[in-house]
């Protein structure tokens, strides 16, 4: 669109007469044409512009559109008509016939709507008042619907607006579709998303009976927010807390939380502790980098039982059952790092490890001046408790020990390249490891100091093929190229004095479903360093090909095991073999496959497949395989007993209010069908609404229904994008 610009300084023609006697202007007047049948008229006399055909106004951060427009430049009074919008900073007011002073900030208008996302008002009779700035209106309504015909609006006979604060009503009805639900003599709402709000979710479940839980969210300024909690389950009772967030800038971002619940039928016990009436939690979290590179990170996390979260925080439960409480510091520079870290142990009948503190220097791997040899190490000392769970009273605290222990560890490389592609990097380190006497009833070491070798070298290269020409519709490939990247890793750890077996067990192997690091300081379990004299193959796999524009893999295939020259106790020559799986015959289809199989005995110990597809937004379907053979070997390190799950989601968008979610977890190995989740979806424009029931089969005792409804707005949503997708159980509480 061709556009006529006047760049029109304020008063203009008269600054050319008294250019010596007039100051200089405050600010300047920018107008323009929209159409270019847009037309001015400037009245040097009186300064006053008029357009007309599509006209913009510009001045002191305020923008104002219309068809037709006068401004007088001397006073600021402008009178618009004609689809007329005024946007001043993120707030737009619009009407057909306005009155504006540029200056003032004055306003009136029969008719307008106004907004700032996410929330729109209407009305009549705009007034505005020019000592503080503050606009009223009758016969108005306030809404988060950004559309003509809002479905949930609140409508009142006043209604107060403080630009890009607030707004407030009185004597205001909430309507839904039309029909008046509710009375509230006073009502205000803050213009934008930091705005105070009420959310219920009512429901009913087995163990809780019918249930209501209720939120208040609010705002006190942008540094400080939080939410109360009022619960009600009919066979729990009431429960209740607070939230506080305080957001400090540079300082970090610091929060609490609190729950309280005295529950009137609590489980009679778990592993032994019997759960109390009265059950609590609290919560404190810290995280900062005040400084460049300096990162503050707390958290305390205390429980009055086991069973509290797996109770009434399902969610979080699921993400994290035995919570930390630590605080750390770290210090990060080019090549080193300095990390300062106590954990100590709040909740009793978690097994913990407590350090008190563990202080640990980095030197990250880097070039030694000008030669090729590269450097890297890692120095911690420390002084550290191993506590078991306290399971009965009688058995408090039998095993526990404690110990000082001080470790470094140092080690250089060579990398090289020979012949343009064969990478070799030989390696050779050393670690000291001091040990003061364990003490504490489960304490047996005396004083100690151990002294490790390693040595060993990586070989690997890369290779690649391009065919230009592969075209296959039916796997939508645009020419293929294929990697291979294959690798063989040398370790030799000759047998450190004194073993495992002697030495205070701090940081020490845990079972694991994948294959552990050989080479340090991957390898971080400095307890239980052993001798090893190892070969890891490795075998990487990218079949790539071209789709819409881009390069993606079509495949993508890791093999990779260990051959043992020398084994330990309940170790094999050959490690298990392990695969790992990735292919998209379609961009919209996705197929993962992870097996762990023992090549000793000929049977997969693990394999989950799963497949993905998600065509449109309108449907995705995913269904996976999750097997675990049993694993009750005397190794410290088993997995104990296993499974043979499979599991389905399923979403369909109905149309666009409506859509559906379904999922089943299938036990093969008992005929189970251990959970079922359904929900209903429904768009109300301004709010979301979701339906779900939910039935989990706990193998011991009657079933768990459950069935619970959740609002939420969507200027305020209360989970994050997708939130409910990966974590379901937040439609069901907290």
């Amino acid at each position: 669109m061709t556009k006529l610009r006047y760049i029109l300084t304020l008063a203009l023609w008269p600054a050319f007469l008294s250019l010596a006697t007039s100051p200089p202007p405050e600010a300047a007047w920018e107008v323009e044409a929209l159409t270019p049948e847009g037309r001015f008229e400037y009245d040097m006399t009186t300064g006053v512009v008029t357009g007309t055909n599509g006209v913009l106004i510009k001045y002191s951060g305020v923008v104002l559109t219309a068809e037709r427009a006068t401004v007088n430049q001397e006073t600021g009074d402008t009178e618009a008509d004609g689809r007329v919008r005024i946007q001043r900073d993120d707030q737009i007011w619009a009407g057909e016939h306005v009155r504006y002073n540029f200056k003032t900030r004055l306003m009136e208008a029969d008719q307008f709507r106004t907004g700032k996302t996410p929330v729109f008002a209407a009305g009549e009779k705009l007034r505005g008042d020019v000592s503080n700035r503050v606009y009223t209106a009758h016969n108005a309504y306030v809404t988060s619907d950004d559309i003509t015909e809002p479905f949930t609006k609140v409508r009142a006979s006043y209604i107060r607006i403080i630009p890009g604060k607030s707004i407030q009503a009185r004597n205001a009805v909430l309507h839904l579709g039309g029909v008046p639900v509710f009375y509230f003599p006073f009502y205000q709402r803050a213009l934008g998303y930091r705005a105070n709000n009420f959310s219920f979710m009512p429901g009913y479940r087995s163990r809780f009976g019918p249930f209501l839980l209720g939120s208040y969210n609010w705002f006190f300024d942008e540094q400080l927010d939080g939410t109360l909690h009022l619960d009600y389950r009919v066979k729990r009772g009431v429960g209740g807390g607070a939230d506080a967030n305080l957001h400090l800038g540079r300082w970090g971002e610091l929060g609490f939380k609190y729950y309280y619940l005295h529950d009137e039928a609590p489980d009679e016990s778990a592993n032994g502790v019997p759960v109390p009436d009265h059950r609590q939690r609290f919560y404190f979290g810290y995280d900062a980098t005040p400084f460049t590179n300096f990162n503050v990170k707390a958290a305390v996390r205390y429980e009055s039982d086991p069973l509290l979260s797996h109770d009434f925080f399902e969610s979080e439960y699921r993400r994290n059952p035995q919570p930390r409480t630590f605080v750390e510091l770290n210090q990060l520079w080019d090549n080193f790092s300095l990390d300062a870290y106590v954990q100590p142990r709040v909740n009793d009948f978690y097994e913990t490890v407590e350090r008190l503190p563990d202080i640990k220097f980095t030197a990250f791997r880097q070039q030694l001046g000008a030669t090729p040899v590269f450097y890297e190490s890692e120095s911690s000392a420390g002084w550290y408790r191993r506590e078991f769970a306290e399971l009965t009273n009688s058995f408090s605290a039998t095993n526990n020990f404690s110990a000082v222990r001080a470790d470094t560890y140092h080690q250089l490389t060579l990398p090289q390249t020979f012949f343009g592609w064969l990478n070799v990097t030989p390696r050779v380190g050393g670690r000291l490891t001091y040990y003061g006497e364990a003490s504490g009833p489960g304490g047996t070491n005396d004083e100690a100091y151990r002294g490790v070798f390693n040595t060993g070298a990586e070989v690997s290269f890369k290779a690649s093929r391009v065919w230009p020409d592969a075209q296959n519709k039916l796997l939508a490939v645009q020419g293929l190229r294929h990697i291979v990247e294959p690798s063989v890793n040398y370790v030799y750890v000759p047998q450190p004095h004194p073993g495992p077996p002697q030495l205070p067990q701090f940081d020490y192997e845990l079972p694991s479903l994948r294959l552990l690091p050989i080479e340090y300081p991957d390898y971080n379990a400095i307890d239980s360093i052993d001798s090893q004299n190892v070969i890891r193959f490795g075998l990487r796999n990218r079949l790539q090909t071209k789709r819409g524009g881009r390069v993606e893999n079509l495949l993508s295939w890791d093999v990779y095991t260990d051959w043992r020259l020398r084994t330990r106790t309940n170790q094999t020559t050959f490690a298990d073999l392990y695969s790992d799986l990735i292919f998209r015959p379609r961009s919209w289809i996705t197929l993962e496959s992870q097996t762990r199989y023992d090549i000793d005995r000929g049977v997969f110990r693990l394999a989950f497949h799963n497949l993905t597809l998600q065509p449109n937004d309108n449907w995705s379907w995913g269904l996976g395989h999750w097997y675990l053979r049993d694993d009750f070997s005397p190794s410290l390190t088993a997995l104990g007993q296993g499974n043979n799950l499979i599991r389905s989601t399923l979403f369909y968008r109905l149309n666009e209010n409506w859509a559906l979610r379904a999922s089943q977890h299938f036990e093969a190995r008992t005929g189970r069908m251990e959970e079922q989740f359904y929900t209903l979806y429904r768009d109300f424009r301004s709010w979301t609404g979701a339906l779900t029931f939910r039935v989990r089969d706990n193998s011991t005792g009657s079933d768990d229904y459950t069935v619970a409804f959740t609002f939420s707005l969507k200027a305020m949503p209360r989970y994050g994008l997708g939130g409910d997708a990966v974590r379901p159980e937040q439609l069901l509480g907290y």
